[in-house]
């Protein structure tokens, strides 16, 4: 919780779940040791042998069973971002996915052709080659004795990008009111159609926001169920459901084909570049700068130690911005993420298993 471990999550066995932050480093070891001695029934032994998240990857073999198509690329994705500390449960680190298509203006969506989609190798910054000149002068141009430099100044997920998405549906109503201080931010700003979006990210030098799951199973997020009044634009026209490309008969239908494209196999092929990026050895380091993806230095895990920070005003002020503009996950991987396995091959060696099977069963 704000980049220290200091926090638990626990999952129950009814769905539930909890955050508890402790505080500390010391009060969250102290409450696991006291859960781990109490010994609940259902307590997964993977869980008594570390706390570290990039073992946890290792020992649950989450990637291999990608790998194999055993699990879907939402499931991956969604544990990915729960062991690297993102969670429903806390907006300032909530789950971070991709875009994954770039095509919002055709009549008909061909997923099937490569062009539709965002290339995954490359972080939201770098998509546009002349914005990403700007970046790169930035970076080869700051100098400051104290901050490192960096990309981009703005961040793929904040609290801020969450509530941009998920305004129409509660809890995220009311929080977008109290982040903007009782009222709507102005129509103008928010979240109002996903082509325009998608234009913003390519081409706004503040704007490198990621999406949220919601935008893969939720299509109340794109409705206005509630009937709220978001005001209106400067043109005058009321700000009600988030106009879709036109391949989306409705928000039903977006969600459908977003989250079909998600599966397919081109982003299945690809998706363990964008996981690199944001999970993996790209994160940071001469990776990060190689791939044009590098933050400014308080998002990540370990640049700030607020328990050394002894001025209140100061420590208050850092715990602010590391809420607010933005927190890398952990880091899961420090090599490459295996590929996907060809679907083709799976069919294959499954094929070639049953047949196994049957002829051995037939012999017995």
């Amino acid at each position: 919780y704000l980049l220290r471990r200091s926090a638990l999550e626990l999952f129950m066995v009814d769905r539930s779940n909890f955050f508890f932050d402790f505080g500390s480093t010391a009060g969250r070891r102290n409450a696991y040791r006291a859960i781990v001695q109490a010994r609940p029934p259902h307590l997964n032994n993977i869980y008594l042998a570390t706390q570290r998240p990039e073992q946890l990857l290792k020992r649950t073999q989450l990637m291999e069973r990608w790998a194999r198509w055993e699990i879907s690329n939402f499931e991956y994705l969604m544990q990915l971002n729960t062991l690297a500390g993102r969670s429903y449960n806390d907006i300032t680190q909530y789950p971070v996915f991709p875009w994954i298509l770039s095509d919002y203006n055709s009549k008909t969506l061909d997923l099937a052709n490569p062009s539709s989609y965002r290339d995954l190798s490359k972080p939201i910054g770098a998509l546009n080659a002349d914005r990403l000149k700007k970046f790169q002068e930035r970076y080869s141009s700051f100098d400051d004795p104290v901050i490192p430099k960096f990309h981009y100044g703005s961040h793929y997920s904040t609290a801020g990008t969450v509530l941009y998405y998920l305004v129409r549906v509660e809890p995220f109503t009311t929080l977008s009111i109290q982040l903007q201080g009782g009222k709507f931010d102005h129509a103008d700003r928010m979240f109002s159609d996903i082509a325009a979006t998608w234009d913003g990210v390519l081409e706004d030098m503040s704007d490198v926001k990621e999406l949220v799951p919601e935008l893969f199973y939720l299509p109340e997020v794109l409705s206005n169920e509630n009937s709220i009044d978001f005001g209106t634009t400067q043109l005058g026209e009321k700000l009600d459901l988030v106009q879709l490309p036109p391949w989306a008969e409705n928000p039903v239908d977006f969600i459908h084909k977003h989250r079909m494209a998600l599966e397919s196999e081109h982003v299945s092929e690809h998706l363990h570049e964008w996981i690199d990026l944001i999970f993996g050895y790209k994160q940071r380091g001469r990776e990060a700068i190689s791939a044009n993806n590098v933050f400014f230095y308080i998002t990540y895990e370990g640049t700030v130690d607020i328990d050394k920070i002894l001025d209140p005003v100061q420590q208050r002020a850092t715990q602010d911005q590391i809420a607010y503009f933005g927190q890398t996950p952990s880091q899961l991987l420090t090599i490459p993420h295996m590929k996907k396995m060809p679907l083709a091959d799976v069919l294959h060696l499954q094929c070639v298993l049953l047949c196994t099977f049957l002829s051995v069963k037939k012999l017995a």
